[in-house]
């Protein structure tokens, strides 16, 4: 079964037809030269037909390729379009925005963005709350959420999938070149355990390390999912992670199975407020944020498959 090209695909097409190598459309496309020449050979599998000919000097378009060129710019105007007319409804969004969520999913995958959102939507006032404890949306004391569920949501809650938190036990490479990398519980008796994470995370993390027989090798405890990440990355020991960032880590090794139940990330809102313009423009900005950064994921697995 063949997969539909993107736009992703085009403007990877686009950058290597201009420059004339993958190296510079990789420069130009602040990615790396691996990602770009993957994204053509996708494209090429996608259409059935050889776009470029690997020369020496580089990348030259064979004749079908040529033509096609005229309608990948097109969609490279749809797309520019569009994007002016979501530059153009962010000076529309006006108002206060409280967004609550884990600490860890604050720091890891919306900070990174704050920003962009800021440049695009100036009149936005994010509100971020990071504190223990689940806010009812229904009762408006939040008015987004990026929240770890494996039930459904109360009534009136909407919102969109972003996909599966799991939370797995990880080590730095530091770390694994001084004591191993374990990969079953039997294996863990024989390494550090860091405990902790703060909130419920604490109270759950803390019964699967009881359950499996690893008390006594807790050697630090955290109060926050932060303090856990950092305790990692410090090659202090092992600890639960969520996937979505620790895979994300070029120093993290993924080392033991999940000892969380598995769950789905989802950005939430209430449908009091789902259609205020500034609730919107949170929610379409960083939907779109985390599910980039979940394809990139994907696709780094795939490549280390």
């Amino acid at each position: 079964m063949r997969r539909e090209a993107d736009w992703n695909d085009w403007r990877h097409f686009l950058a290597v037809a201009r420059a004339g190598s993958t190296l510079t459309a990789a420069r130009e496309l602040r990615v790396s030269q691996t990602t770009v020449a993957r994204r053509i050979a996708a494209l090429e599998e996608g259409l059935g037909l050889p776009l470029f000919e690997r020369r020496p000097a580089g990348y030259a378009l064979t004749a079908a390729a040529q033509a096609l060129v005229p309608h990948a710019e097109a969609i490279e105007q749809a797309a520019n379009a569009a994007e002016q007319r979501a530059f153009a409804q962010g000076r529309e969004a006006i108002g206060s925005v409280r967004f609550t969520s884990e600490d860890i999913f604050v720091i890891g995958l919306l900070a990174p963005h704050l920003a962009e959102f800021h440049e695009r939507f100036p009149a936005v006032r994010l509100g971020f709350d990071s504190s223990p404890g689940v806010r009812d949306l229904g009762a408006g004391e939040a008015d987004v959420a990026l929240r770890s569920s494996s039930k459904e949501q109360p009534a009136g809650v909407v919102g969109r999938p972003i996909c599966r938190d799991d939370w797995t036990l990880y080590c730095s490479r530091d770390y694994a070149a001084r004591h191993g990398v374990p990969h079953s519980i039997e294996d863990l008796h024989q390494h550090a355990i860091i405990g902790g994470g703060g909130g419920n995370l604490a109270e759950e993390y803390g019964d699967w390390i009881a359950a499996a027989g690893l008390t006594d090798r807790v050697t630090m405890e955290q109060g926050s999912a932060t303090g856990l990440l950092a305790a990692v990355r410090s090659g202090l020991g092992i600890a639960a992670l969520p996937a979505i960032l620790a895979d994300a880590e070029p120093d993290f090794i993924q080392c033991a199975p999940p000892p969380r139940e598995k769950r789905r990330l989802w950005l939430l809102t209430h449908e009091r407020v789902r259609h205020n313009p500034a609730v919107r423009a949170v929610i379409d900005f960083f939907y779109d944020k985390l599910m980039t950064h979940v394809r990139m994921l994907q696709a780094q697995r795939q490549e280390a498959a």
